[in-house]
């Protein structure tokens, strides 16, 4: 443990503007992303030694890494009513939300326990930039960043995940066993989500600096061998097709009360007489599909705005606190360039083609072009730092830095 606390926090450096998508990776195991995505991604399991060389490297110069964030950090963050938190606990199981208080989480020389800590891109900086290294996939497809931290044995118990992942070693070492198993059947009466019949077909153990990367449904475990073990998760959501229609579908019917000539009743002068009273009348559904013809409802392109929109929401967890001194329209505009303006860590932007949406809002609707190409840059770039102009004063973009959703960066 005395090398643990004499070892130096690991800084991840955030990813370049441009990332090299044909060129080898080290976090690939020396192959590109382009690679990996036509081999690997939501196809099989990638074991990667060395991930993250920084690890190996301290360690052959006698200077060691921890992982970025202490466990002091990780248990004070657990206490926050804004952190997603989870405790586990084995023999028996035993499951509890935060937040906990210190009390309530046990010290890290006793085992059989895990905190679990969702989102925690939008708490740490580092975990900001780990994110930042997988930004060829796109942003639609990104859950959050998990954080576990374990006594010795812990671990969540034989499980699947519905979402592809990537498991990152940041402390002490901890043991993967996995399969490909097609039973995923769910032992009963637990609090947890554990397989029934779980057999090992591949194992390893993972030590700082390494990264395994797991597709949907492949089965695992993880058990930590080293008190204050930490695992980075990079999870990628995979909402169903029912999920992603009826949120399109909601948003979409939203959209119709912006259409006056809907507000028109239904008119039937060419009705007959009929001796089937009791069926819809093909009068009614023949001018329905006119109507959903010329809406052009029929489309998938007029359910994408809504479903982009609800992709752009953030977490239930997100709070968001406006400036406590914000500034006037006009020192808002001055500052852009000199300053750059960054999305608050818990705001999430999406585009549909040059549709900028955040936090579920369309910031691009009814907003000047000038407004429009900045929420553009934003959403592609994660920043934005071109100098501003008067037409930047009023509308959407002003609005979301009052809200707290933009900030200037520090």
């Amino acid at each position: 443990m005395t090398s643990f606390y004499l070892s130096k926090p690991y800084q991840p450096p955030h990813a370049p503007q441009n990332l090299p998508l044909n060129e080898p990776w080290a976090l690939f195991g020396g192959i590109s992303p382009d690679q990996f995505m036509k081999r690997y991604w939501h196809k099989k399991p990638l074991l990667v030694r060395g991930a993250i060389p920084a690890f190996s490297l301290a360690n052959q110069a006698g200077n060691p890494l921890s992982s970025p964030i202490s466990p002091k950090e990780l248990i004070d963050l657990a206490g926050q009513e804004s952190v997603e938190s989870r405790l586990i606990q084995a023999n028996p199981w035993r499951f509890d939300c935060g937040p906990f208080s210190k009390r309530a989480i046990p010290s890290q020389n006793k085992p059989d326990w895990t905190l679990l800590l969702q989102g925690m891109e939008a708490h740490h900086r580092s975990a900001a930039n780990i994110l930042s290294w997988f930004r060829f996939i796109p942003d639609a497809r990104l859950d959050d960043l998990m954080i576990s931290i374990a006594g010795l044995g812990g671990g969540v118990g034989p499980h699947f995940d519905s979402y592809d992942v990537f498991l990152i070693q940041m402390s002490g070492k901890r043991q993967w066993r996995i399969s490909e198993q097609k039973d995923l059947s769910l032992s009963p009466n637990l609090p947890l989500k554990i397989l029934q019949n779980f057999k090992s077909q591949q194992e390893w153990i993972l030590e700082p600096g390494d990264m395994l990367y797991l597709p949907p449904h492949i089965a695992h475990d993880g058990v930590a061998l080293d008190a204050g073990c930490q695992t980075w998760s990079v999870g990628f959501r995979s909402p169903s097709f029912k999920e992603l229609l009826q949120e399109g579908l909601w948003r979409l019917a939203e959209s119709l009360e912006d259409i006056p000539g809907l507000e028109k009743k239904f008119a039937d002068p060419m009705q007959k007489a009929t001796t089937t009273a009791e069926q819809l009348p093909e009068e009614l559904i023949g001018q329905l599909k006119v109507k959903l013809s010329e809406l052009k409802l029929d489309q998938v392109d007029r359910f994408l705005p809504g479903i982009t929109a609800y992709l752009s929401e953030p977490k239930q967890q997100a709070f968001f606190n406006g400036p406590a001194n914000p500034l006037s329209p006009a020192r808002f505009v001055a500052r852009l360039g000199p300053q750059k303006l960054v999305p608050s860590p818990q705001t999430r932007i999406l585009s549909h083609q040059k549709q900028v949406f955040c936090n579920g809002e369309n910031m691009s609707k009814g907003q000047s072009k000038e407004i429009s190409l900045a929420w553009q840059a934003l959403s592609a770039n994660k920043y934005l730092s071109s100098r501003g102009t008067k037409a930047l004063q009023k509308g959407s973009l002003y609005e979301a830095y009052l809200a707290g959703w933009l900030v200037f960066e520090d």
